[in-house]
């Protein structure tokens, strides 16, 4: 159990006066204990108290060997996991459960614990996560690295024509090669009008010469994630698509440029739209800037127009502001960034100059 993690999440349950709370999010679970259980249907659960208390129920599939800092109650498939959690709950008092318990266990102890209020508690540790230590922000720099080289090598390959499904499969080899756990997300890989679609699944489509072609990557690496995406264009560029690219080009700077501590998300949001909404193709960014990353690729705390939270040192998000035109043509830059004192450091480093692959 990392205790200052564990302390700080004390902290703010007794801000929140919630003072007891049913951890299920393996991700959660492992931010606070270092170790990764993947459970599948069965009951996980780390139940945290302000009193002190704190247990991990798991079920015996899952032997955990070592010691986590905190008292394992086992199970098995025989067993009602729930009713064996319940006995540990205080009744009549507050409990916070995770955004994504599934029905079957929450509603199984509303059942057995009736006179407890039952509120969202993922929230306190989703914030805390929001933050990340000097130990995190490197492992999300080396994560960045990895994934610089992987499309790097991706864009390499362009003029051999594979299918984007294809240059998919090649970046699973890729990421072994340079020593990453896998992908963070399934990779986006477009060519031409595909690339207008934001989540384009990739399929058997070959790159023709004038082509935009979006890569949007990332890896896992130390069970930290990266993220990042380049647009470039094969053989030739149109004039309107080095327009285009040039515009979100500036949308992604602006935004990049904004990023210091105290800024509202929604601040940063606005820098990249309002730049795209004035040069005219303010309904072709159809997402918001950017989201979270961390030990997910997605998690609490994103750049939109609907987040005025301010951004505090230590944060990291994506800033991907990008233009869509159904039918022809879509450019999307996407890079990572740490808040910092004093502004932020950009974690993706692969060029992104507009650029034709010959």
């Amino acid at each position: 159990m990392n205790q200052e993690r564990l302390n700080v999440v004390l902290r703010e349950m007794e801000k929140q006066n919630i003072p007891q709370i049913v951890v299920s999010d393996p991700a959660s679970i492992f931010y606070l204990t270092g170790k990764w259980i993947h459970p599948g249907e069965r009951m996980l659960a780390l139940y945290l108290n302000v009193n002190g208390d704190k247990r991990l129920f798991i079920n015996e599939l899952f032997p955990v060997h070592e010691d986590l800092g905190v008292e394992k109650v086992i199970f098995n498939d025989t067993q009602d996991a729930v009713e064996i959690l319940s006995r540990y709950v205080e009744a009549g008092k507050p409990l916070g459960v995770d955004k994504n318990w599934p029905a079957r266990f929450l509603l199984r102890l509303m059942e057995l614990k009736s006179n407890c209020k039952f509120v969202i508690g993922s929230n306190i540790i989703d914030r805390v996560r929001m933050r990340k230590d000097p130990r995190e922000i490197e492992l999300m720099r080396q994560s960045s690295r990895i994934n610089d080289l992987a499309v790097g090598k991706l864009i390499e390959l362009i003029p051999q024509k594979y299918t984007e499904k294809k240059m998919g499969q090649i970046l699973l080899e890729i990421y072994e090669e340079l020593g990453a756990e896998g992908c963070s997300f399934d990779p986006i890989i477009a060519y031409g009008a595909n690339a207008a679609d934001p989540h384009h699944t990739p399929g058997n489509f070959t790159v023709r010469e004038g082509d935009c072609v979006i890569i949007d990557i990332g890896c896992v690496k130390d069970s930290y994630c990266s993220d990042i995406t380049r647009t470039v264009f094969y053989k030739k560029v149109s004039d309107e698509a080095a327009k285009i690219y040039n515009i979100v080009l500036e949308a992604n700077k602006r935004a990049i440029d904004t990023v210091k501590p105290g800024v509202r998300f929604c601040d940063i949001d606005a820098a990249a739209r309002n730049y795209i909404e004035k040069a005219g193709y303010g309904k072709y960014f159809t997402h918001r800037t950017g989201h979270s990353i961390g030990i997910e690729v997605h998690e609490l705390g994103d750049v939109s127009a609907a987040n005025t939270d301010r951004v505090e040192p230590g944060m990291i998000f994506s800033i991907e502001p990008g233009i869509y035109i159904p039918g022809i043509v879509g450019v999307r830059i996407e890079d990572l960034v740490v808040v910092t004192e004093d502004g932020c450091e950009v974690l993706t480093g692969y060029d992104k100059n507009l650029t034709v692959i010959e």
